[in-house]
Formats: C-alpha cells, sequence, structure tokens
C-alpha cells in the first residue's frame, strides 16, 4: 500500500520503499507505455499487488505500478470452464466474477486478499494432498517484456514458456493477463476438531490422504492439532453456515480481536503465552458447517504478523514438526503464534515450492511487535537438513546458489530471465539475491 508521502510499505511491514514515481495505469497498453518509459529513463520498474509478501519480491526502487485499475474479467470461455482475467484483480473479488458463469476456482490459500498476479508470482497455495497451488491452475497469461511489448503465454503460443511464466517472482515481466482453469462451482463440508498432536503425526497419512483438504495449527507449549478436514461437495448440496452469532464470535471477536490483545499482552509479559495458548486451541476449534467454497477456504486475518514457511518432502513432516518442538521447549521460547501445516500434490512448475515432488508445509509465526529473527533462523536450520523449499513470499534467508541446489529448473528459469530482461528492468534486490544479479 502506497501511504500519502509517497512511501510504499508491505502489510506485515516488513519492507518500505519511495519509488522515483508511482504510476496507475489503467489498460494494458498504459502498462506496455509505462514500462517503455522506465527504459527510457535508466529506471528499473515493479507492479505490486496487495502487498501481502513478507519478503521484498514486490519492492520497487524505481517506477512503482499500481494495477488496481486493471481488474476484472477479460473472457469466459464456457465450454472449457476457463476464465481470463486482467492482473490486478483481487482474490476476494474472484467468486463475485464466477458465480454468473456457476463457476469457482479449484483451490485456494486462508487469505484472499491478494492480486490474481501476485498469488501466482509467489506461489501461494492452500491445502490438500491431490490439489497444487494456485499457479498449477494457470493454463495462460500474458506479460508485458522489458521491451514494452505484450508477450502471450497459453497452449496456443509460447507454451513451452507456461512452467516458468505462471510462477514467475515479477521476474519475466509485468503481468496483465491470467486464464485460470476453474471448476464448477461446489460446497465445501468443514470439520474443525481439536485432537492430540502425537495422535495427528502418527497417522498423518491418514489424515492427509483421506480428505479432500486437510491442515492443522499446532499452538506451541500444547499438546493439541487444531485439525481442519473440508469436503467437497456438489453446489446443490443444501449448505449449514456458520450462525451470525458464531461466526462473529469465532472469527471476528475471538481469531482477531482478543488474540490480537493476547498477543500484545505476550509481547509484554511472555509468560503468560502457555496458559493462553492453552485456551486458545480450544476456542479456536470443534466446529462443523458447510457453505460456499469461497467462504469455507479463507478467512479474515486483521492481526499483524510475521511468517516463515518451507516446503518439505511431505514424509518429513512429522519429524521436523517434533524438532521445532524440542528447539521451542530447549530454548524457552514463548510463541504465541500457531505453527501451520498443509499439505500439497507435486507440479511441474520450474519454481514451484511442490516442484517434483509430494509436498508438506510448514509454517512459522510471530506477531509483528516481537522479534522474529532467532526463532525462525532456528527454524530454518532444521529445514534445510530436509531439502526445505521456501515461500517465495515469506520470510527467508536463502540465496540463488542454495536454491539452485533446490530446484532442478533453476539454471534454465535463470536462463529465460537473461532472455527476456538482458537489463533486469523488473529486478529489485530480493529478485538478485534468489535469482543472482
Amino acid at each position: 500500500m502506497t501511504a500519502l508521502n509517497g512511501v510504499w510499505r508491505n502489510w506485515a511491514r516488513t519492507e518500505s520503499v519511495k519509488p522515483v514515481r508511482i504510476e496507475r495505469p489503467v489498460s494494458i497498453g498504459a502498462v506496455q507505455r509505462a514500462v517503455r518509459g522506465a527504459a527510457r529513463a535508466g529506471l528499473r520498474v515493479k507492479a505490486v499487488g496487495a502487498g501481502h509478501s513478507f519478503t521484498g519480491i514486490a519492492v520497487a526502487p524505481g517506477v512503482l505500478l499500481e494495477l488496481d485499475e486493471l481488474t476484472g474479467v477479460v473472457s469466459v470461455d464456457r465450454e472449457r470452464s476457463r476464465v481470463t482475467l486482467l492482473g490486478g484483480t483481487r482474490l476476494f473479488d474472484l467468486p463475485r466474477l464466477l458465480r454468473p458463469h456457476g463457476l469457482a476456482m479449484a483451490n485456494m490459500g486462508d487469505i484472499d486478499r491478494q492480486t490474481i498476479s501476485g498469488a501466482i508470482s509467489t506461489g501461494t497455495h492452500g491445502t490438500g494432498a491431490q490439489f497444487g497451488g494456485i499457479s498449477t491452475q494457470v493454463t495462460g497469461l500474458a506479460l508485458v517484456t522489458a521491451d514494452g511489448e505484450l508477450l502471450r503465454i497459453d497452449e496456443a503460443s509460447n507454451s513451452e514458456l507456461l512452467p516458468a511464466a505462471a510462477l514467475g517472482l515479477g521476474a519475466l515481466g509485468i503481468i496483465v493477463e491470467v486464464t485460470l482453469q476453474c471448476v464448477p462451482a461446489f460446497v465445501l463440508e468443514a470439520v474443525e476438531r481439536p485432537l492430540p498432536l502425537d495422535e495427528v503425526l502418527g497417522e498423518l497419512d491418514s489424515y492427509v490422504d483421506g480428505a479432500d483438504h486437510f491442515e492443522f495449527y499446532w499452538f506451541p507449549g500444547t499438546r493439541t492439532a487444531v485439525t481442519k478436514t473440508n469436503t467437497r461437495a456438489d453446489a446443490s448440496v443444501a449448505r449449514r453456515p456458520l450462525p451470525a452469532g458464531r461466526a462473529f464470535f469465532d472469527d471476528t471477536l475471538m481469531a482477531n480481536g482478543i488474540f490480537r490483545v493476547t498477543c500484545a499482552a505476550g509481547a509484554l509479559v511472555p509468560a503468560i503465552v502457555p496458559r493462553v495458548n492453552a485456551i486458545a486451541d480450544r476456542l479456536w476449534s470443534n466446529r462443523e458447517f458447510s457453505d460456499h467454497s469461497h467462504k469455507v477456504f479463507a478467512t479474515k486475518r486483521t492481526v499483524r504478523f510475521r511468517e516463515m514457511e518451507y516446503a518439505l518432502p511431505a514424509a518429513d513432516v512429522p519429524s521436523v514438526l517434533r524438532s521445532i518442538d524440542d528447539l521451542i521447549q530447549d530454548n524457552g521460547w514463548r510463541i504465541s503464534f500457531p505453527v501451520e501445516v498443509r499439505f500439497a500434490r507435486a507440479d511441474d512448475l520450474w519454481l514451484s515450492t511442490a516442484s517434483g515432488r509430494e509436498s508438506g508445509y510448514i509454517a512459522v509465526h510471530r506477531y509483528f511487535r516481537e522479534n522474529h529473527t532467532e526463532y525462525f533462523e532456528a527454524v530454518e536450520e532444521i529445514m534445510n537438513e530436509h531439502q526445505g523449499r521456501p515461500h517465495w513470499g515469506k520470510l527467508h534467508t536463502q540465496n540463488a546458489a542454495s536454491l539452485a541446489a533446490l530446484y532442478p529448473r533453476h539454471g534454465d528459469f535463470v536462463a529465460l530471465r537473461n532472455r527476456l530482461d538482458p537489463e533486469r528492468m523488473f529486478s529489485n534486490p530480493y529478485l538478485d539475491r534468489v535469482l543472482g544479479a
């Protein structure tokens, strides 16, 4: 988001920059003119979305492009259930845009504030062993390249580039259109239950493989996994949404209002954190409901935090989580934010965290007023022992050399970047670190 003084800050307040100039193009042609203008001025150019990345992936020291006016549906292929969207379209707008066509996204993450181009560029994902991240739903896109030209990538044109461009870190150009493979609208039946952590870790395969979408939270210091199991059902199935009062109590009052207060209190008095966590893992669970898919996938998050997430071979999740538990106990840390565990199927995208392997995701968080560095770096050491791949939009310390060892196609992506952007028009310090200058 851009403040009145022209300083851009991300949501987590981990990154800020004052660009040389800010432009708000209202058409694809305007984006092309902005890129050509930046080139003439010798400036780099970056598009920013919602600013929900914790890393500096969207930082734009030169020309910052806000694509808030580049939103909406371009076209709908009813026969193949495909929808083409302008790049600045927000995920929370998609249900409204897809509803008239009886369509929905096949899977979503638990936050829907992002733009579609930002979500695919950072590898945003949800959970479900048979489902990939949002980028795996991309069947085509159009981007403005460093020379200001429009490059279309889909099954008919430049198809060999799609596995790179569908998750391209913003390094190949400005994404102005995205075509998604959608599915018929559906209902999700949600069951949220607290279960013994050791039981869940001991039988994790059965929980993950036995559900369409399974995930769990664990509050450090407790022995409970707050499980969330979502089962897909036809749109014709009668919905049983949460009563308005229960939804307000759970999702607004407890998960955001009271949680904000307890996090702030825990930052001042860490000794209270274990007791608060023990209460939270009971209050944040134990409910059943069903609703339109997007209303179950996404949740409202207003408590500001910092996050690091790594993708691991799915089979390694139990041992890694136990190592994190030992780490927290050995250091006597009081961690008020839960650890989140999710899953995704393998895919063939060059820079996907699930590229070539069935993956489990472990995300650690800290309240934004607490120092996250020691905790995150210690957890990252554990992730490194298991060939963990960091989420591109979440905090990590990896560089081009370490990432090249984790991604077989990293070198191919860098070569494509050299071809499409030899002068590094779309680069910034973060991309120089993870891809090479």
